[in-house]
């Protein structure tokens, strides 16, 4: 059983911050990666951030510098640091883990809204 409950979305004016977390109800050894996606309306689904077991994290190239990704073992979550933001990272974001190499499951989703 899989289970992935985010957190933290919310509205928030240009220039502020936000932090996503996402927890996951599934043993931690048999995570290979977690991150988050977001899709904005007519938009596609893109990938913004992603960190693996050994620590290796990679982001879109429109949130480096201000998007932060990083994890918790202990309490088996994932968290996206969101600073600088702007009204184009408006969108619902995704939680996603990566179990063993080739299973994904996916968060239900939290509405990130930048505007003032």
């Amino acid at each position: 059983q899989v289970q992935l409950v985010e957190s933290g979305g919310g509205l928030v004016q240009p220039g502020g911050s936000l932090r996503l977390s996402c927890a996951a109800s599934l043993s931690p050894f048999s995570i290979f990666a977690m991150g988050w996606y977001r899709q904005a309306p007519g938009k596609v689904r893109e990938l913004v951030a992603t960190i693996t077991t050994g620590g290796n994290t990679n982001y879109l190239d429109s949130v480096k510098g201000r998007f932060t990704i990083s994890r918790d073992n202990a309490k088996n979550t994932v968290y996206l640091q969101m600073n600088s933001l702007k009204p184009e990272d408006t969108a619902v974001y995704l939680c996603y883990v990566l179990k063993g190499a080739t299973q994904k499951y996916w968060g239900q989703g939290t509405q990130v809204t930048v505007s003032s």
